[in-house]
């Protein structure tokens, strides 16, 4: 009996002795970065960053991406060693402070660029994440491929004469706003863009834009009979794989 009461108070004892874990704020760098260019951060509307508990799918933390796209030259033209930064201050990310008592496996997601739902792509990976060790500075990147692609004519459910020239034109630019331009970094002369044009269901016209004077801006003429019209464009990018596609209707009356 009197070594049963011993061990009632030695367990006692330690439970009051031992401390409840606490919280401990922990900071992650999360940087979205569009293939084959810059930082996707405030000029595009940035991306939507969600960490979650890879286990439970809790919500840890969530926010979009601020800041600049980056120092061009750094990023797009200087070679790079290993654990070399390509970031600095400036570039856009998203810092999150998540209280953890003990590690959490987490996943954690972006979707960018997040104000262009037809361009919008979802980028994750998961990883461990450690009370008190900050992973800062470059921090996490995650990639997401694609062009950003706008019809900007014809416009929705506009209205077109049959004996009018109609010009099919489009907004084509990197995921993070980058520009495309004739001989630029990212070089409007070498990417495929492409109208496809269907009436009522049925393949009409298969159009290909070219590049004018406005940077990004990709356009072509046609005619067309009377009809319903969907239009489809997209840009491909034989070297990087990167896509994007956008569409809309119109009518020829």
């Amino acid at each position: 009996m009197k070594n049963w009461y011993v061990s009632i108070v030695v367990v006692l004892g330690m439970i009051i002795m031992t401390p409840a874990l606490q919280a401990q704020e922990t900071e992650v760098m999360v940087r979205v970065k569009s293939k084959d260019a810059k930082f996707i951060g405030s000029s595009i509307g940035g991306a939507m960053v969600l960490i979650k508990n890879a286990e439970t799918g809790e919500v840890l933390a969530s926010g979009k991406t601020s800041g600049s796209t980056g120092d061009t030259e750094l990023i797009m033209k200087q070679a790079h060693s290993r654990n070399q930064r390509i970031t600095d201050e400036n570039t856009a990310g998203f810092l999150a402070k998540l209280d953890l008592e003990e590690p959490v496996f987490v996943t954690v997601e972006a979707q960018a660029p997040y104000n262009k739902k037809q361009a919008r792509v979802m980028s994750s990976t998961q990883l461990w994440l450690l009370p008190r060790k900050d992973i800062t500075g470059e921090g996490l990147i995650l990639e997401v491929p694609g062009f950003v692609v706008d019809i900007l004519s014809p416009q929705t459910h506009e209205r077109i004469s049959e004996d009018k020239t109609i010009t099919i034109k489009a907004n084509v630019v990197m995921m993070c706003g980058c520009p495309v331009t004739p001989g630029g970094i990212w070089d409007a002369e070498k990417y495929e863009v492409k109208a496809i044009l269907s009436r009522e269901g049925t393949k009409v016209s298969e159009l290909e834009l070219k590049a004018k004077d406005k940077p990004s801006t990709f356009s072509a003429e046609t005619t067309l009979e009377k009809g319903l019209y969907e239009l489809l464009i997209y840009a491909f990018d034989p070297v990087s794989g990167n896509t994007g596609l956008d569409r809309t209707n119109f009518i020829v009356n």
